[in-house]
């Protein structure tokens, strides 16, 4: 990597860390603050977590082929503009109207500011430096987000609703700083040129959905997202607290598991994870994930011992954890490796849609069959699902070709050297051909 693509990536992975800070503040308290501090009651804080995923979907169409046409660094400071006017708008509202006007607001920017980050980061690295940038990414995001909700724990006190606008204060401030941080990015010239527009480049959804690879790697992307972090704080919460009883305040402990063991591995499996195929990767992630399910499932049978049973549950979010430190650098730079130069915006945004739909549709079901009691169905869907990824991992893997299954693997054919000529060689001037045209 060049010393110009380096220093544009730090300044990138820089603004990305502090925006996930900001993100920590407020994330784990939206519903609260709308239900509660503000008075409106759960079904509007549903309705806000409502529009907020909405919102997201509308705008991710669009986004791609605005990163394409008019580049990554124009789009990520509108959606960190947008997303800072969404965040305050949710400290100062204090109507039903307001509050879903700002989460719609603030999820379309954070929506917009996704795969313009993940465009940046493909931009500043190369095919063989790009599983560390996007494992770099996740991690920091991680350790922001934990860092900011331990600090706005501290902070928050329902009893004054001013400690929550001082929250979403702070993580508008911090969009800013992204896009802040964003407009000192100086992009490398050979990303420029390379990734230029051009209107004589195909594009569009049109040819996204005729690459098959895409395709595949977007329903097991959807299939990964259901399993997992769709389920996080709805089918899996519900079945921790009414099947297995655990008090709510452990489930703040399972998801610092969570958070720990992407902190703690993150760099620990990188090594491995990135010298191997993805497709591989990919699928035995699958097979850690039905683990988690079945020790989630485990759990609620254990009925002697409490403390036991909370263990075997902790464990589930962290063996979440392991698969998602595994799949950071594995699966956007699949993303990447697939997306022809001039549409990286658009794969990278599509791919984001499919995580966003997958986002909006996990709590959904997990919720009905949770409200259902229907609890045995609901952990075999799961491994069902987890299984299925590692089932759909495996079938890609046979479509990809070596440089996008395994980047790593790949090694330059030599130079075949030159034989002396022997021959008696033309002139052109003074000089032999070869020695004319620098050879």
């Amino acid at each position: 990597m060049t010393t110009e693509m380096g220093a544009a990536l730090r300044r990138i992975q820089l603004g990305n860390a502090l925006s996930a800070f900001g993100n920590g503040f407020t994330v784990p308290y939206l519903f609260i603050y709308v239900a509660q501090v503000r008075d409106l009651g759960a079904t509007t804080a549903g309705v806000v977590l409502a529009a907020y995923a909405v919102a997201a979907l509308c705008v991710l169409p669009f986004t791609g082929r605005a990163i394409d046409q008019r580049g990554p660094l124009p789009v990520a400071m509108t959606g960190a503009v947008l997303a800072a006017v969404g965040a305050m708008g949710f400290g100062l509202a204090s109507t039903a109207v307001t509050v879903v006007a700002a989460s719609a607001v603030m999820g379309a920017g954070v929506a917009i500011i996704s795969p313009s980050l993940a465009t940046l980061i493909v931009w500043c690295s190369t095919t063989r430096t790009r599983s560390r940038a996007f494992a770099t990414q996740f991690f920091l995001a991680n350790l922001g987000l934990g860092i900011g909700g331990l600090i706005g724990g501290l902070m928050v006190d329902t009893s004054r609703p001013g400690s929550f606008t001082l929250l979403f204060s702070i993580e508008a401030v911090m969009f800013l700083v992204l896009g802040a941080v964003v407009c000192t990015v100086r992009l490398p010239r050979t990303s420029r040129i390379e990734c230029a527009p051009s209107d004589k480049a195909p594009g569009g959804w049109r040819s996204l959905l005729k690459d098959r690879s895409m395709v595949q790697l977007c329903v097991l992307g959807g299939v990964m997202f259901f399993a997992c972090y769709g389920q996080f704080e709805s089918g899996l919460a519900a079945f921790a607290t009414e099947v297995t009883h655990v008090q709510p305040s452990t489930l703040g402990i399972a998801l610092a598991a969570n958070t720990a063991v992407i902190v703690a591995a993150q760099f620990l499996v990188l090594k491995t994870v990135e010298r191997r195929r993805r497709s591989r990767v990919i699928a035995a992630v699958g097979l850690i994930w039905s683990v988690a399910w079945v020790a989630a499932g485990v759990s609620g049978l254990i009925h002697g011992s409490q403390a036991v049973a909370t263990v075997t549950l902790i464990s589930t979010y962290a063996l979440f954890g392991l698969g998602e430190a595994m799949l950071s650098p594995t699966v956007a730079p699949l993303v990447a490796d697939l997306a022809p130069a001039r549409m990286i915006g658009q794969y990278n945004s599509a791919f984001a849609l499919v995580k966003q739909l997958a986002l909006a549709i996990g709590p959904a079901a997990g919720g009905v069959m949770a409200g259902a009691g229907m609890w045995s169905a609901y952990i075999g869907m799961l491994i069902a699902f987890s299984l299925g990824i590692t089932f759909l991992a495996l079938r890609m893997g046979r479509g990809l070709t070596p440089a996008q299954d395994n980047p790593h693997a790949v090694v330059p054919a030599p130079r075949e050297p030159r034989e002396p000529l022997t021959v008696e060689r033309p002139l052109v001037g003074n000089l032999p051909v070869e020695a004319a045209v620098g050879g």
